[in-house]
């Protein structure tokens, strides 16, 4: 898939003032710091269009940017920032679950991990609900570039293998780097795969 234009269209806390669209929607989440807005601005070839903050926990709102005109990707607020009140996280826990579960034209979930950490309860936690729920997703691990590429291999058998410890089989995973821009086609061209097959 070749990016020829991306734009940020709206920002909101409801999903019910989503963009009024049938246009396939792909949501990009994970923990705070994991590099979602730095993987978002390498995929779309654009360092500006997602905020990058050297403070974690800043996205607090359901971003939508229009892609080609043909697809929407959708910058989600990220998940166990601990310096948010109690309320404020469950605020958003709602706001999310409630966008992850009743949006229509939401194709599928890109869940970002951090390469360098192993497998952490919280995202383990969240892809459980996804699948418990029934909502498509994908594995998108960030930051390789920071591990040898024999380190990248082991790491991606040991996560597979802790998957398969509570699923019958290990979604798709995408290994990507927003520094070297590992992975972009890769992940691009499923995004495009999956709008194809949506046309049969």
């Amino acid at each position: 898939m070749i990016i020829k234009d991306a734009r940020f269209v709206v920002s909101n806390t409801n999903v019910d003032k989503c963009p009024d669209s049938k246009l396939p929607e792909y949501a990009f989440i994970g923990r705070s710091n994991v590099g979602k807005s730095s993987l978002i601005n390498m995929l779309v070839g654009n360092r500006r269009l997602a905020m990058i903050s050297g403070r974690p926990g800043k996205t607090k709102l359901i971003n939508h940017f229009i892609i080609n005109g043909e697809w929407y990707l959708v910058d989600l607020p990220g998940y166990g920032y601990a310096r948010l009140s109690k309320t404020e996280r469950n605020r958003l826990e709602q706001m999310i679950r409630k966008y992850l579960k009743f949006r229509k034209n939401l194709y599928g979930i890109c869940v970002l991990v951090d390469s360098r950490h192993e497998p952490q309860l919280i995202d383990l936690e969240f892809m459980q609900w996804l699948g418990e729920n029934e909502i498509p997703f994908v594995i998108v691990f960030t930051k390789v570039d920071k591990l040898t590429k024999a380190e990248k291999e082991i790491f991606m058998e040991k996560y597979s293998e802790k998957m398969l410890e509570t699923w019958a089989e290990t979604p798709l995973m995408f290994a990507t780097s927003a520094d070297t821009a590992e992975g972009r086609d890769q992940l691009l061209n499923f995004i495009e795969q999956v709008n194809e097959n949506s046309k049969i």
